[in-house]
């Protein structure tokens, strides 16, 4: 029970994020990527200031999932990078902490474009 109620609350924040994206997208001018831009910068602010942590607690893979999870990846990564190495880290930990996401994205890009054909749009 304690697993199926984990799913509940990881479908119920992750929708809520993609929820307020497509209100955004529907009721505002903002593009896709505008949007993408504010996601991933507030994922760094709110776990900057400390905010997106507990979210990530209570919701597990709702809250790391979506746009704002990669923002938090990239602060999480920094921070440890930062107390390990100093300022350098600054510059080094948001690619160490989102290495695998990027890798992931890069890789299946590039597999689908061999296997599928883009077509224009008319």
């Amino acid at each position: 029970m304690d697993f199926i109620f984990s799913l509940i609350k990881a479908f119920a924040v992750g929708g809520t994020i993609c929820l307020i994206a497509q209100i955004l997208i529907d009721k505002t001018a903002m593009t896709p990527a505008r949007i993408l831009v504010l996601y991933v910068s507030l994922g760094v602010i709110l776990t900057g200031i400390g905010l997106y942590e507990p979210l990530v607690s209570f919701a597990g893979c709702g809250a790391t999932t979506p746009l704002l999870g990669f923002g938090y990846s990239l602060a999480k990564g920094v921070r440890k990078a930062v107390d390990e190495r100093g300022l350098i880290g600054a510059l080094t930990g948001g690619l160490t902490g989102t290495a695998a996401g990027i890798a992931a994205a890069a890789f299946f890009g590039y597999l689908f474009a061999l296997i599928f054909r883009g077509h224009p749009k008319k």
